[in-house]
């Protein structure tokens, strides 16, 4: 079997992000054979090495797990959380893969995100360089002019920098002060949709992500999960082979 990334064997195993488990080596804590290694490029045959994270043995993850879950407002995005807030590790407690979450919805917001067991595919979907698309329901109040729509497809200016959308458009218009609006965007900045939206002085009221890459919500209830089906897995590779 061809060498593998020591990295790459922990995101594989399940046990962190490759991120992460770049974090993992680099602090001392995982071992090989009972060698501590702390370079990142070194490369070994997981086959017939033993790999320890904090002196416990990793098994290898052969089965790949990927759900779809809508996250409610009011919850983290995390898998645990040290003050007892609600989070999403509350929603999963009752399966046995160590999941992670693709990607980050803010506490105020709700909507898709994805959670797996397999490192390669989260460290992919989460990285600037694919820019997956990702769509927003933005529910707004103030007034919205066919300007500030142009605004956001052109660009803001934010205090890290320029922000644009690819598509924006009105869904729903309940009345000239209150709209549901569309917005597609490839960039995971923090809270940027909700901070396009504060430069236009526009409120923000509610913000669901309903498409994240090719997977989209569909009919998913709030707290409820789904398995993904092999077209959405393979769609979801397939968009990830071309860096941006």
């Amino acid at each position: 079997m061809a060498l593998i990334r020591l990295q790459k064997i922990l995101a594989d195993a399940g046990i962190a992000s490759r991120r992460r488990s770049e974090e993992l080596i680099s602090e001392g804590r995982v071992s090989v054979d009972g060698e501590q290694i702390t370079e990142l490029g070194s490369k070994f045959d997981p086959e017939i090495v033993q790999v320890e994270v904090d002196g416990e043995a990793i098994r290898s993850n052969k089965t790949k797990t990927y759900l779809a879950f809508y996250k409610p407002r009011g919850v983290i995005s995390t898998m645990a959380d040290p003050e007892n807030r609600a989070n999403l590790g509350d929603f999963f407690r009752e399966r046995n893969e160590r999941l992670f979450h693709v990607g980050r919805l803010d506490k105020d917001s709700e909507g898709l995100i994805l959670l797996t067991n397999d490192g390669e595919l989260t460290h992919k979907a989460t990285h600037p360089s694919f820019g997956l698309i990702k769509k927003y329901l933005v529910e707004t109040e103030g007034v919205v002019s066919k300007e500030n729509l142009e605004l956001l497809t052109k660009g803001v200016i934010l205090e890290d920098g320029l922000a644009r959308a690819l598509e924006v458009k009105v869904i729903r218009e309940v009345n000239s002060k209150h709209h549901w609006i569309e917005v597609s965007i490839h960039e995971g900045r923090f809270h940027i949709v909700r901070r396009m939206f504060e430069v236009l002085e526009i409120e923000v009221q509610r913000l669901i992500r309903t498409d994240f890459g090719p997977i989209t919500i569909g009919d998913l209830k709030e707290g409820r999960w789904r398995v993904l089906n092999s077209k959405e897995i393979e769609n979801l590779h397939i968009a990830l082979t071309v860096k941006r």
